[in-house]
């Protein structure tokens, strides 16, 4: 059966607005002729002219986070416990099984930016699509954020999944989510907002935290979710092994059967 790919990653790029200015990443671009010297440090006598067309080699020098580009949180990303007071997990500790499963599509491009969704938001979401939550099932929500990405006003685009709409999944059985928002969360320059309001602690980084209570993994900085369908196709999404780290870049791809 022939399959169609779907690339729903971004690339990991300097000079856009994919973070805020005080984590964008870096990347120094070495070309074949910069890098002649590097080459020919290895073998004395070896002179520029012995290279073909006088070319060394091509390579990039990285200074980023494990949360720039698109990439998958680990629950030790939210807080130093889960599943009620375990420690918490590392990205190399995660199960692979958790990261090739099927996925389910919430459209909530509609919401507003920084709108928390809420259960009944996911309810209702499930409903129209007709789609019933297994166990692993990977659920990525579509934002309004993914059409901005790399624009100066991304970050703060886009709705965020609350600690109860988080919860409610969890509960269902699913581990992976994503989402082509800057955070899970709704933008902090809309909950700053609220927290001024109300100084209630609860509602900061609160879709985060629910990996207190159960474990789970999410993708954040996702591309390409409008080119989904709600259900009827499989993620695969596995994370770069870095050792104890609490997030890892991710190639996440969208495999649907024809």
């Amino acid at each position: 059966m022939p399959r169609r790919f779907i690339d729903i990653s971004n690339a990991l790029e300097a000079d856009i607005a994919s973070d805020p200015p005080i984590a964008l990443p870096k990347i120094q671009y070495v070309d074949h002729q910069a890098s002649v010297d590097q080459i020919l440090s290895f073998f004395p006598g070896l002179r520029k002219e012995d290279l073909p067309n006088g070319e060394g080699w091509a390579v990039e020098m990285l200074q980023v986070s494990t949360h720039n580009g698109t990439h998958m949180d680990a629950p030790w990303h939210y807080a130093s416990t889960m599943d009620g007071g375990k420690p918490a997990w590392r990205i190399d500790e995660i199960p692979l099984d958790w990261c090739f499963r099927p996925g389910v599509k919430l459209d909530f491009r509609h919401m507003e930016d920084g709108y928390v969704c809420t259960a009944a938001d996911v309810e209702a979401e499930l409903k129209r699509i007709g789609h019933e939550l297994r166990p692993l099932d990977i659920v990525v929500v579509n934002t309004a954020a993914g059409a901005a990405y790399g624009r100066p006003d991304y970050v703060s685009k886009g709705c965020g999944m609350g600690r109860e709409a988080t919860l409610w999944l969890l509960e269902r059985g699913v581990r992976v989510t994503g989402t082509d928002g800057w955070s899970w969360d709704a933008p902090f320059v809309h909950t700053a907002r609220r927290w001024a309001e109300t100084r209630d602690p609860a509602i900061i980084w609160e879709g985060h935290r629910a990996g207190m209570v159960t474990g789970y993994c999410h993708m954040e900085k996702l591309a390409n979710l409008d080119q989904l369908p709600p259900t009827g196709f499989e993620i695969c999404c596995f994370p770069f092994k870095i050792k104890a780290a609490s997030a890892g870049f991710v190639r996440a791809v969208a495999i649907i059967e024809e």
